[in-house]
């Protein structure tokens, strides 16, 4: 198996338009399915559909009528420190997940940052921005994309890892990433997708013995509240003490806080827990159609996967994604997260009717541009 080949990043390209070696950092699904897009059939966001419940909604705008106040995190740091059985000082609040990789590359005096791809590109991009040479490592497709032990430097001081992985699927096992500790390294494990992975399993959220781990959560993808911006991090209390200092003031609004504390109550994580099950199911389903296309085209999937959504491979993919468009679907390229290229396209699953509606016509968007 091999490990991974680790490159330090050229000169080429600048923090402030997000462009690294080829790579567009700050391209998201969202810019797949804006304006007019917004009527296409959304298979490139990766935010469960038909979210936030109403439930969610009548909780959240009851929050509307304390605005005049300024926000107060406390009842909903509570929340969150006690769904994963952990003392408050261990939480901090952030303007989702996102936030959060802003608030590292600014509090944490790395020397040497790594971040592991293919993943999420934010954390990278902020990196930058804030003004560190970053590191890739550049996990292989022939090995699933899966973490060698040897790939990470020993000298890496900041470590960036997804868990899982987007936007390849992949989850790692809790203990090879808890390996990854060092005294005098900063771990992040970014696990925005984590609670879409049934029973959790391979989370490092409730870890305390793991010295300069940071956990990252997200409340966006599994109640559908990316227009709201909630998340969290998960650290020793000096880390989140560094955080909070280079955080804004008052950086979370009444509402999202009003839905963090919702959604760590018993109901509702009984609630994102079927959630898992049916999406896990749903996933299944799409993996299974896939594999019949693959009977008479090239597409490959990779897997085994656990998070809401599938990296495919297949030949003339970006013609593939035009034609789909046409078709009235969005899938999101994949030639933006580094280790990939232009034959990559990531699926978010969906119930299992759009699926069958969505094979068909990737069937003929194959077939259309091979012709």
């Amino acid at each position: 198996m091999s490990t991974g080949a680790t490159a330090d990043l050229p000169a080429e390209g600048s923090a402030a338009d997000g462009v690294s070696a080829g790579f567009d950092l700050r391209h998201h699904g969202d810019a797949e399915v804006r304006g007019a897009d917004a009527a296409l059939t959304d298979l490139a966001v990766n935010v469960r559909a038909g979210t936030p419940p109403d439930w969610l909604k009548a909780h959240i705008a009851a929050s509307l009528d304390g605005l005049a106040a300024y926000p107060d995190g406390r009842v909903a740091r509570e929340a969150v420190a006690a769904r994963h059985g952990l003392p408050v000082g261990r939480v901090l609040l952030t303007a989702g997940a996102a936030e959060a990789f802003v608030l590292l590359a600014r509090a944490i005096p790395a020397r040497r940052p790594v971040v592991v791809h293919p993943q999420f590109t934010e954390p990278e991009a902020a990196l930058r921005d804030a003004g560190h040479t970053v590191q890739r490592v550049v996990l292989d497709e022939r090995d699933g994309f899966r973490l060698g032990p040897a790939a990470v430097p020993e000298d890496a001081d900041l470590v960036v890892i997804g868990n899982p992985t987007n936007p390849t699927s992949v989850l790692h096992p809790a203990d090879a990433l808890a390996r990854l500790a060092r005294p005098g390294r900063t771990l992040v494990v970014d696990e925005a997708f984590m609670d879409a992975v049934p029973g959790e399993s391979e989370s490092l959220a409730a870890r305390t013995d793991v010295p300069g781990l940071v956990v990252l959560r997200s409340l966006t993808k599994t109640w559908g509240l990316a227009g709201l911006r909630i998340g969290y991090v998960l650290a020793e209390p000096d880390t989140v003490t560094a955080l909070e200092r280079v955080q804004p003031l008052w950086p979370v609004s009444s509402p999202a806080l009003a839905a963090a504390e919702a959604c760590c109550t018993p109901s509702a994580l009984t609630e994102a827990a079927q959630a898992a099950d049916r999406t896990a199911a749903d996933r299944a389903h799409l993996a299974d159609r896939l594999a019949e296309l693959a009977e008479s085209a090239e597409v490959r999937v990779c897997g085994p996967a656990a998070g809401p959504f599938l990296l495919i491979r297949v030949e003339g993919a970006a013609a593939i994604r035009t034609r789909l468009r046409e078709l009235g679907f969005a899938v999101r390229r994949g030639d933006t997260f580094p280790g990939l290229g232009p034959d990559w396209l990531r699926l978010a699953v969906r119930d299992r009717a759009t699926t069958d509606r969505f094979v068909i016509a990737l069937t003929k968007a194959i077939a259309d541009t091979a012709a």
